[in-house]
């Protein structure tokens, strides 16, 4: 009989921890120049995101992708590129992620490029509570259309959302409906390894957390994920939201990404990252981006990258490493 609670009180702490996740696929690629990214949500999918949700016992409802309509004469603000079409992606996506935010779940969204971070984040905002992000990357993504190098706006993102930069981001058209819904101490930044001059001195200025590839290397992913709970629940307890950058990964795990740099993440450091944010309760919402079977220079390469991303997304929801030794096994009754 004491077997018997034991088991029924362990089914109670399982049920207890249920996820229900709301996935919407983002087909976008004009937040940078490389044919392929919008391929991504099809390409995760077809790892078998959605079955292996649903087997480690995840409610799933899969929104389907996002319709993006052509912007016509989108001529450079700027330095910036696109921004109209930019813009309006990220407009639909937000509405989006409110939606499914509303209806209960948990939302994943599948890029894309990282631009389609402003519309994930801010729809994630728009539901009342302020979030704390957790951006994994080896890139910061914080130029401001006056600093970046390139033009991309998957390069900006994060510069269009946080607070202490609202003065340093120039008027965008279909822009207008964008406000800033991150302040600079929520924010922690894993895995950077490629980050641009002027990004550091915002980094910087800003007080933003960050750990390198150097930092990881040196204190350990255990202690980075310590330090990273410690930082955003010093203060008062926010839904988390997870903007993960395929590309925070080492290139010999995932290839098939735009802006690959060697010396990346590996597969259990990036794994471990997910599993710890999933034990904090507080994982809100969930960002995959910037896989690219068009940057894969194998069929193996571009399979391992979509695994890779899928891992990820169940590392967030309960997926657990030890493997479940109740397989088969029924639970008696109380």
């Amino acid at each position: 009989m004491k077997g018997s609670a034991a088991l029924y009180s362990a089914f109670k702490i399982l049920r207890r921890n249920h996820h229900s996740v709301g996935i919407i696929g983002a087909p976008f690629s004009k937040g940078q120049p490389r044919d392929g990214v919008q391929l991504g949500p099809e390409l995760i999918r077809a790892a078998g995101l959605v079955e292996r949700l649903k087997g480690q016992g995840c409610t799933v409802k899969d929104y389907g992708n996002l319709t993006f309509e052509e912007v016509a004469n989108d001529q450079a603000v700027g330095r910036t590129k696109s921004p109209r079409a930019v813009g309006q992606a990220n407009k639909q996506l937000a509405d989006a992620v409110q939606r499914i935010k509303t209806e209960g779940h948990a939302c994943v969204m599948l890029g894309g490029d990282h631009s389609l971070a402003i519309g994930s984040i801010y729809g994630h905002a728009a539901c009342g509570t302020q979030p704390s992000v957790v951006w994994v990357d080896a890139h910061a993504d914080i130029n401001t259309p006056l600093t970046t190098p390139t033009g991309n706006i998957h390069g900006q993102p994060m510069s269009y959302l946080i607070h202490e930069l609202h003065s340093k981001i120039p008027a965008m058209p279909n822009f207008s409906w964008l406000k800033p819904c991150v302040s600079a101490e929520d924010i922690v930044y894993i895995g950077l390894r490629d980050v641009d001059p002027e990004e550091h001195y915002i980094l910087k200025y800003l007080g933003i957390k960050t750990f390198s590839m150097t930092e990881v290397d040196s204190l350990g992913i255990a202690k980075v994920m310590e330090q990273t709970c410690d930082h955003i629940f010093s203060k008062v307890k926010k839904p988390i939201h997870l903007s993960y950058d395929i590309d925070a990964l080492d290139p010999s795990v995932a290839p098939a990404t735009g802006t690959p740099v060697v010396g990346g993440l590996t597969y259990r450091e990036g794994i471990y990252i997910t599993e710890q944010l999933c034990q904090t309760g507080l994982l809100s919402a969930v960002d995959v981006v910037e896989v690219n079977p068009k940057r894969g220079g194998t069929d193996t390469e571009v399979r391992s990258t979509a695994n890779a991303a899928a891992d990820l997304v169940l590392g967030c929801f309960g997926r657990v490493r030890e493997g479940s030794h109740s397989a088969g096994y029924k639970i008696p009754d109380p």
